[in-house]
């Protein structure tokens, strides 16, 4: 019987391992998205300003 719960603690271990590789990719992934529209809209105002001086 503690095999069996050990071997379900280290299931349990390798589940919460697994998903904290998950949520680290979709941060990332997010962050990378965040960045890039920041950088798109960042661009577009500098354009409008620079029009507008000219």
């Amino acid at each position: 019987m503690t095999d069996t719960g050990e071997a379900n603690k280290e299931r349990n271990r390798e589940i919460a391992q697994n998903e904290e590789a998950k949520q680290i990719t979709g941060s990332i992934r997010v962050s990378t998205w965040a960045v890039a529209v920041v950088v798109i809209v960042g661009g577009i105002l500098f354009t409008l300003g620079w029009l507008a001086l000219r």
